[in-house]
């Protein structure tokens, strides 16, 4: 029997990475650990203590101690900015390719052109940057959730076009556009004009959907996100494949292609932790990675009580998980990026993440600073006698 298992804590950053000062100065100090545990000096998160976070942090704070018997190293982020999607791929082997960053409306001509070629009806709506509406059913914008410019949302009335015909337009413009995400999703009971009504522009730069305002997630909400640069076929799941089975809980099911493993949608945290729980109870020769949301979208909304109160129920299911494993099982809690909740602003913050290492009868060992999260998915390829062909060193020798 053989499982390794990875859980992500979404947005659980330790600190920010050296070059912030160039390439992010908005989160100079960024620290997420430090801010929700100093916000919150009672916080109880043995488990992960005991795994060693605050040894990843270097940072005793509050309740939270060094560990003694901590398996602990951390991670910079190879790829641009900080963002959940290339954070993901990065772990699964991608060496992250450079996007370009620019608002829709500069692109907006030659995502038009494309979409005529290829059949489609388009006409543009909105001011003062507009956006465009194909078939009287979906709209593409920018995402004005993420970091402006990064991302471009096609949002759907999947009573009017379905999923699969919708994705067709989003592979249309993610054919065309270099910003790091195209991202393709809709939902049922609203209508084109349900969409149209949420439109709102940022800066004078930025137009795009509302996308909560638009209703679209209430009701069948569908999505895939697609990426700049993303090859899947140099990722764990396919690397994995005759080897051991892959199943993705949580967002990571969102945004890492598996098309021949088990893909488990989901936001709760409990229920993730549920799950996860039940799929290592059910399965070996096992890739399990699974991704805790509610801290990221705590992180969004600058709720720091929310996020601390978030961590506690992912960490007293921890135990449970550590108990079903056994000797030549590897369990790693990991994160993507950052996302202080006190920094001053709703976005990603671009910081150092933990590596925090489970092994039956394994302790007090240190893993160093690793220069990419594709070192543990590297660790994960070694694992199971496979090799990452893009990205990553192994640290199993280490263990």
């Amino acid at each position: 029997m053989k499982r390794f298992v990875v859980l992500v804590l979404d947005s659980f950053g330790i600190g920010e990475m050296n070059d912030v000062r160039v390439v992010r100065p908005q989160d100079v100090g960024a620290n997420t650990y430090k801010s929700v545990l100093k916000y919150n000096p009672k916080l109880k998160i043995p488990n992960l203590e005991k795994l060693g976070i605050a040894n990843s942090a270097e940072l005793e704070i509050g309740n939270i101690k060094f560990s003694k018997e901590a398996v602990y190293g951390k991670a910079n982020l190879k790829h641009f900015w900080c963002d959940t999607f290339y954070g993901h791929q990065e772990l699964m082997g991608t060496y992250p390719k450079k996007p370009k960053t620019e608002p829709f409306y500069e692109a907006i001509d030659e995502v038009e052109i494309a979409l005529k070629k290829s059949g489609y009806s388009v006409k543009r709506f909105g001011s003062p940057r507009e956006v465009l509406i194909v078939d009287e059913c979906a709209t593409i914008g920018d995402n004005l959730e993420a970091d402006l410019g990064q991302v471009y949302n096609i949002t759907g009335a999947l009573d009017l076009i379905n999923y699969e015909d919708l994705l067709k337009i989003g592979k249309v413009v993610r054919s065309v556009v270099k910003v790091p995400r195209v991202i393709t999703f809709g939902g049922k009971n609203v209508s084109i004009e349900d969409i149209k009504n949420a439109y709102e522009c940022k800066d004078n730069l930025f137009g795009g959907i509302n996308a909560p305002k638009s209703g679209v997630y209430k009701n069948g909400y569908q999505v895939q996100h697609m990426g700049y640069g993303i090859d899947s076929e140099v990722q764990l799941p396919k690397i994995l494949e005759g080897v051991a089975k892959t199943i993705l809980i949580g967002k990571v099911a969102d945004i890492v292609e598996n098309p021949k493993g088990k893909s488990i949608f989901g936001v709760d945290s409990d229920k993730i932790m549920d799950r996860l729980i039940e799929e290592i109870k059910n399965n070996n020769n096992v890739f399990i990675c699974a991704n805790i949301q509610e801290t990221d979208l705590a992180g969004h909304q600058e709720d720091v009580e929310r996020y601390g109160n978030r961590l506690e129920v992912v960490d007293r299911k921890l135990k449970k998980v550590m108990e079903l494993l056994d000797e030549d099982d590897i369990f790693i809690v990991t994160a993507d990026h950052g996302n202080d909740p006190m920094i001053g602003h709703s976005n990603h913050t671009r910081e150092k993440v933990p590596i925090l290492v489970y092994k039956k009868g394994l302790s007090s060992r240190e893993i160093g600073e690793r220069s990419s999260l594709s070192d543990i998915g590297q660790s994960v390829a070694e694992y199971f006698g496979r090799v990452l062909p893009d990205n990553g060193e192994s640290f199993l020798g280490k263990l």
